[in-house]
């Protein structure tokens, strides 16, 4: 190696260290700023606060709700169709058994179904739906523009297969959303967690917040 190759490789060594350098400590100084640190999993790429956000929705008793009047404590969020053959009732019962389990240990967290078919999920269907998960499960519909600006705002996926066919059917996203008033969204829960872990998840959540 020439001694102007070795002059240049140790200059880049330097310069990638102190990048490197640069983004651990950037990392460690942004896991000691969140109170919640201890709380996640290090799942969820991307940035926290990016999601979620208002959104005015019609609850199962047919009143106009906005997103304040939802999250009015710890309150976690899943966005389905009640048509759905085997997704969502799989995960709104998972859903509704930690929250059962959290009552048991004295935590009131609201579990909250959104629907992604505006077309077809009455006010009714969501209160029979949400009635059979859990006693406290709000359901809420609305207006086709409703739930894009509510499934945007948290980052969602939703497609209808042949919108012409009665019976049809909706590809969507599969994550359940904890979030608090005025903090927003805090985690981002996968269906493959067990109704114990999800329960011991939001109690962390919940505790962390009241420490501080």
């Amino acid at each position: 190696m020439s001694r102007i190759a070795l002059v240049s490789y140790a200059a880049f060594a330097v310069f990638a260290t102190a990048v490197i350098g640069s983004g651990v400590y950037l990392w460690q100084n942004s896991r000691q700023d969140d109170r919640f640190a201890a709380c996640r999993d290090g799942g969820l790429a991307g940035p926290i606060d990016e999601i979620g956000g208002p959104f005015t929705l019609v609850d199962e008793t047919g009143a106009t709700v906005t997103d304040a009047d939802v999250i009015d404590g710890p309150t976690l969020l899943y966005f389905g169709y009640t048509f759905c053959p085997d997704v969502c009732p799989l995960d709104n019962t998972r859903n509704a058994q930690a929250i059962f389990l959290l009552d048991d240990r004295g935590y009131q967290v609201k579990p909250v179904f959104i629907s992604v078919d505006a077309g077809r999920d009455t006010p009714e269907l969501l209160a029979e739906f949400t009635e059979y998960m859990h006693p406290r499960m709000l359901g809420l519909t609305g207006t086709a523009d409703q739930v894009k600006v509510a499934s945007r705002a948290y980052r969602t996926f939703y497609q209808i297969q042949d919108p012409d066919e009665e019976y049809y059917l909706i590809d969507h996203s599969t994550f359940s959303y904890l979030a608090f008033p005025e903090t927003g969204v805090v985690e981002v829960f996968k269906r493959d967690l067990t109704p114990e872990e999800m329960a011991d998840r939001i109690a962390c959540f919940v505790d962390s917040l009241e420490a501080n």
